[in-house]
């Protein structure tokens, strides 16, 4: 189990939702903590909820320079950061027949994938000049890696699309980083969360009722798959079963063309 006690842990999106759940499950375990939303008023209300220490920056995260400037008030203030949880993410809800990826696609990707790729690389250089070790939690999601049953109705194809980008992109990272930079890399695939992105969606009531979790659960999964060092975090058993008709999909498609 990872000691937090004299470590700081960084969480974006923190103002409500699994943002807010990590948080307080890492002050409980030790963790001072630097709250990133552009909520002020969530933040306000997850730093007092927290048993720890707790710094808070308001930034949005669709500015491409948001990240390094995040980093750097984060150290000024409470020194290199121990955990990045970059969690932050947005999810308008429009069926794809008539989304407009110029309306949304740029924010999404922006907020969803690159603000994560921003953070790591300014993360990875600043631990290399200090030969430090550090960690990144990158928050993913069921749709990174299927169409789950249950949430065709909810029109987030879009916001699908940029967590499966995600997911892709922290397996390069992993690869990229291996053996020459000090971060310990994590994707947490959350299933269904009672959090802020789904309210207001629409969901099949035979899964919706078997299927959602609190968003403390997902947070104490996510912390206990940093604490057995997986990279892979899911917070639901179906996720493997989810995948398994685009793997047969292609084993089909291999025997049909006689590959």
């Amino acid at each position: 189990m990872i000691d937090y006690h004299g470590k700081t842990a960084l969480v974006t999106g923190a103002a409500s939702g699994i943002g807010r759940a990590l948080a307080l499950a890492l002050s409980a375990r030790g963790a001072e903590l630097i709250l990133v939303d552009v909520n002020e008023a969530g933040l306000a209300e997850t730093a007092a909820q927290s048993a720890s220490r707790a710094q808070m920056i308001i930034a949005d995260l669709s500015d491409p320079a948001a990240p390094s400037m995040v980093l750097e008030q984060a150290i000024a203030a409470s020194g290199l950061p121990d955990l990045i949880c970059s969690n932050a993410g947005v999810a308008p809800a429009r069926r794809l027949i008539r989304e407009k990826a110029e309306d949304n696609g740029g924010r999404l990707f922006a907020v969803n994938v690159f603000a994560g790729l921003y953070f790591a690389q300014a993360y990875a250089e600043i631990l290399k000049q200090s030969n430090s070790q550090g960690r990144l939690l990158l928050t993913g999601s069921e749709n990174s890696l299927s169409v789950p049953a249950g949430v065709e109705a909810m029109g987030i194809g879009l916001y699908a699309s940029t967590k499966a980008a995600l997911l892709m992109l922290a397996e390069w990272m992993r690869a990229e980083f291996a053996g020459r930079v000090p971060i310990d890399m994590h994707i947490l695939l959350p299933g269904a969360v009672t959090s802020g992105l789904n309210d207001g969606g629409t969901v099949d009531p035979a899964v919706a009722t078997l299927s959602f979790i609190p968003a403390a659960q997902c947070a104490a999964t996510a912390l206990k798959g940093m604490d057995l060092g997986l990279f892979y975090i899911p917070t639901h058993k179906h996720l493997a079963d989810d995948m398994r008709p685009r793997l047969r999909g292609i084993e089909e498609a291999i025997t049909a063309l006689k590959l």
